[in-house]
């Protein structure tokens, strides 16, 4: 007798949908238990992980860095490839830049002193820090002790109250740079700024802090700080030691982990949904209330229909135009541009934007909601309990309640979800690499 194979389908040939094919392909207890299948519906395979050229250089169009070395199985991955070595120019922007050569430049290319800029520098690291619970009342010594009092000013004020879960990060850094003003007793004129009229200290270190907050605004993909949830930014999780890029590009990455697999079948048991969240709220009808439950989805460095929308609608010469013209005020004497590659992340119908961000009055709850096989069934042999028929799976950076908005964390939900079915059908042998 022959026994039918479960079939299982994979939409989705980014990290995550490879990660799981992988995964299941190469399972010794799963050898020959399953027909297995990625379905990708671009022309090319990654996902929101897009290595192009760009004047002779590797440019990372989506996914660019390995967030942090320690214990990444990317890294490891990039090791065993021979990934971090390239004899072609690569977008190179390793480490973490402490140089203390760097300076701020303001408008006019007036350059800021140091005791204008570090301040906030410090101020704003650590009240990230005090937002994420890496800095806490017995770690904070000496200086580190005044700025986790802002913090805990900042955090503990009238705004605040009993409904933290309903709080931004926006919110909480604008309480904390008042708490900084507050500690000041005078705001001196700045020197060497006597012809611009009105800006002294104070308006200095806002427009600094600001400056802190825009780049937040791109590591977290949150067009507007004020919707990105305080309490859950203490459940967002990086592993140690430097940031890097890969030499030879992320696609050498993706390209490695699909190098196993083979042409599958077409007929399923099983599915794993791996699409970006755009794309899964943008399938919810605008009619169904329960429909979006407030997990954000960002576009490049913005929030949806505008910033980086609007760029993605501008042609390359207003581009040029309008970055030269914003460099100018700063480098009277910079170069003027020739050439433009910009990615169209928020248009394109299979992503939608970049990645996600969990939105003020969202929760780490919600992501592993996101993250339940469908469909829930009730379990007929006991009548308060539900089991999964594990139909339809669901995996992607979006699914992963610490690791969220990264590669590592499509890499780790590929692999939950590749290990509940392994699980599903007692297979042995299972672990989480």
């Amino acid at each position: 007798m022959v026994v039918k194979k479960p079939k299982i389908v994979i939409i989705g040939a980014g990290m995550a949908g490879l990660t799981a094919a992988n995964k299941l392909y190469t399972s010794t207890a799963s050898k020959d238990l399953f027909e297995l299948i990625v379905v990708e519906g671009g022309t090319r395979i990654g996902g929101r992980i897009n290595t192009s050229e760009f004047g002779g250089d590797k440019i990372e169009m989506g996914a660019t860095w390995i967030h942090g070395i320690g214990n990444s199985p990317i890294h490891k991955i990039a090791q065993q490839t021979n990934s971090l070595q390239s004899s072609q120019p690569w977008e190179c922007m390793d480490g973490n830049n402490n140089d203390e050569s760097i300076i701020t430049i303001a408008e006019g290319g007036f350059h800021l002193q140091s005791s204008i800029v570090d301040p906030i520098s410090k101020l704003f690291k650590y009240l990230m820090d005090y937002s994420q619970g890496k800095l806490t009342k017995e770690s904070a010594k000496g200086e580190i002790l005044k700025y986790y009092n802002m913090a805990s000013k900042a955090s503990s004020s009238s705004n605040f109250g009993s409904k933290k879960q309903n709080l931004s990060i926006g919110s909480f850094l604008r309480q904390g740079l008042d708490a900084y003003f507050e500690s000041m007793k005078e705001q001196e004129e700045v020197k060497g700024c006597e012809d611009w009229n009105n800006w002294n200290k104070k308006l200095l270190q806002e427009a600094v802090f600001a400056m802190y907050e825009n780049t937040e605004r791109t590591y977290t993909s949150a067009g507007d700080l004020e919707s990105l949830d305080y309490e859950a930014e203490s459940e967002y999780r990086m592993f140690p030691g430097e940031e890097i890029t890969i030499a030879k590009g992320y696609l050498s990455i993706i390209e490695h982990i699909a190098s196993v697999l083979p042409n599958g079948l077409v007929q399923l048991d099983h599915v794993i949904v791996t699409v970006s969240l755009g794309v899964l709220k943008a399938s919810i009808s605008h009619d169904d209330d329960d429909g979006d439950d407030g997990h954000g989805h960002g576009h490049g460095d913005d929030d949806d229909e505008k910033e980086a929308l609007e760029l993605e609608s501008l042609n390359d010469e207003e581009i040029m135009n309008g970055v030269s013209a914003t460099v100018s005020n700063f480098l009277p004497h910079s170069s003027s541009i020739s050439k433009v590659l910009k990615s169209k992340w928020g248009k394109d119908p299979l992503f939608l934007g970049s990645y996600s961000y969990v939105a003020v009055g969202s929760s780490g709850e919600d992501l592993d909601t996101m993250a339940e096989p469908l469909p829930l069934m009730k379990d007929s042999s006991n009548g308060n309990s539900f089991s999964y028929p594990l139909q339809i799976l669901f995996a992607g950076e979006a699914t992963h309640r610490t690791h969220y908005s990264t590669t590592h964390g499509a890499y780790f939900s590929g692999l939950r979800e590749a290990n509940r079915l392994l699980q599903h059908y007692h297979c042995v042998g299972i672990f989480n690499n």
